[in-house]
């Protein structure tokens, strides 16, 4: 059966069943014209909450008993429905969002793709660390029993829909793919900024758990206007963890509910970064103008709304000018551009505002907007580096087009700029062979500070595979030790369980002797697939 936009009702999924309208509603709005969209939706009441927790408590234990060949099957039946029913949903995203439609295909690819790359992961199956250490009963002054562990999925995941990517990082993207491939049920709190296209492919995902034979509580999708119902999930006592991609503020506030629970939960929350960006002496003299042109396509790409957007940019003072010249020339040519909301425009022009008090405005100066659209112009601020270690505030995350140019008088100071910095999620280096050979302390600092470093390259695009960290030291997320992209993802959503001298058939097949599914599995500190 075909899930048409005509066909959105506006109510949370519960299971594999449909909300009661509730008491309140609100629309999605169309960013570019200020309109509303049909139909209304309805934030879901405590009674819906409860019921969504409810049912993916009773649907954890099938779930989790699940061969990792059935939970594979089932992700792939998400990415083939999602994939049948690609033209609606990205009309309806490119309606709520503004976001260009080849933005958004390729965004649907990569969602379909993460599902299918997690199928992959479970059925090779060393994902689980498979650790044994055989009995040695003759061993001296005592014998040593027989221990077995692996990672077990941990319960019912609350996931956070973002702002910034309706599809690859909201009802069926990363967090929800890695938590489903875990084994835990999923209840999705919904972005208010896109609700009909979470509809779309929540239904997608309902449809399949039908499909698979699975308990109905495997997935729940709630619609909120505001933030009550994310603060309802993350108190109740059957979600036992949390993901989420969004900003410091509010990922800040979902840490203190999970820790202040009486029992406290993880919360795995990305709370973007401004990604600093070193330009070194050498790079800058060779391809000054080329560094313009990548570096404006970089922090402008979505409006500036990426969570990996370069938003410090360190450059030698003796090329700053006419490199701020080139890149200013470029920025004040773009004019005002769609952003994703009304209130993150609003937001973006009054960080604007506050950046000038601080840093001297050199390009893209018109950020005057219409209230009901929204709009904004990409600006382009510089500062010395004396100026930005003096100033905290400059090293902020302002979500949208913007950067801050930072110049810097020798080499050797750029280690004491990255040694001042706190947490992000990346940071670049542009430079020659020679500049990079006499980096090493750079590198060595940036280690400490960001989860990805790149080379002469742009941090806009995260490549989903099994080597990609998306992380990174507070304040970028809550947790450096995890990721939220690459199949390393998996492991925010399980714990290790040690089994002692377990019969064979009363042990997970993943433990047991003769290695029944063939997976790579360290025994007596050898890894080995016999």
């Amino acid at each position: 059966m075909s899930v048409a936009v005509s066909s959105l009702s506006g109510l949370s999924l519960i299971g594999e069943g449909v909300a009661s309208p509730g008491e309140t509603t609100f629309y999605g709005v169309n960013p570019a014209t200020g309109k509303k969209l049909e139909p209304a939706f309805y934030s879901a009441n405590e009674q819906q909450i409860s019921e969504a927790v409810g049912k993916a408590t009773a649907a954890f234990f099938p779930y989790a008993a699940l061969t990792a060949k059935d939970r594979a099957a089932f992700l792939r039946r998400i990415a083939a429905g999602l994939a049948e029913q690609g033209a609606a949903i990205v009309e309806r995203a490119n309606l709520e969002t503004g976001l260009p439609l080849p933005r958004l295909q390729g965004e649907l690819a990569r969602t379909t793709n993460q599902l299918t790359l997690f199928a992959e992961v479970l059925e090779e199956g060393s994902w689980v660390d498979a650790r044994i250490d055989e009995a040695d009963p003759e061993r001296k002054p005592l014998p040593r029993p027989d221990v077995r562990s692996m990672s077990k999925p941990l319960g019912p995941v609350a996931v956070f829909g973002a702002s910034n990517f309706p599809l690859a990082f909201s009802v069926a993207g990363g967090d929800t793919a890695s938590a489903l491939a875990a084994g835990c049920p999923v209840v999705v709190k919904a972005h208010p900024a896109h609700p009909g296209v979470s509809e779309l492919v929540g239904r997608v995902i309902q449809k399949a758990v039908k499909e698979s034979g699975l308990p109905g509580g495997v997935f729940s999708l709630l619609f909120d206007a505001g933030v009550a119902v994310g603060v309802s999930l993350v108190k109740h006592p059957g979600i036992k963890a949390v993901a989420f991609t969004g900003s410091q503020q509010g990922g800040k506030a979902l840490m203190h509910l999970a820790a202040e629970r009486s029992e406290p939960i993880p919360c795995y929350a990305e709370m973007g970064s401004t990604n600093p960006l070193f330009i070194l002496p050498g790079a800058m003299k060779e391809r000054r103008e080329a560094l313009a042109k990548g570096l404006q396509a970089s922090f402008t790409l979505g409006s500036g709304q990426f969570c990996t957007k370069p938003g410090l940019v360190f450059g030698p003072a003796e090329e700053m000018e006419t490199f701020a010249s080139q890149l200013g020339e470029g920025v004040n040519s773009m004019g005002q551009q769609t952003m994703l909301t009304p209130g993150i425009a609003g937001k973006y022009g009054e960080a604007i505002g506050e950046r000038a008090k601080e840093a001297k405005l050199i390009a893209g100066a018109d950020t005057a907007v219409d209230k009901e659209v929204a709009a904004g112009a990409a600006t382009l601020f510089r500062v010395t580096l004396k100026d930005f270690l003096g100033h905290s505030t400059l090293e902020e995350e302002i979500f949208g087009p913007t950067t801050l140019l930072i110049q810097y008088g020798e080499k050797d100071d750029l280690v004491a700029a990255a040694e001042g910095l706190h947490g992000h999620l990346t940071a670049t280096i542009h430079g020659t062979d020679e500049d990079i050979a006499g980096a090493g302390e750079l590198i060595r600092v940036l280690e400490t500070k960001v989860g990805r470093i790149l080379f002469n390259g742009y941090p806009t695009g995260v490549e989903v595979c099994h080597a990609m960290v998306h992380g990174g030291p507070f304040p970028a997320t809550s947790d450096a030790r995890t990721t939220s992209v690459g199949t390393k993802a998996i492991q925010r959503f399980v714990r290790p369980v040690c089994y002692q001298d377990f019969p064979d058939t009363s042990l997970p097949a993943e433990l047991r002797r003769g290695n029944p599914l063939g997976i790579m599995r360290l025994v007596n500190g050898t890894l080995t697939r016999s």
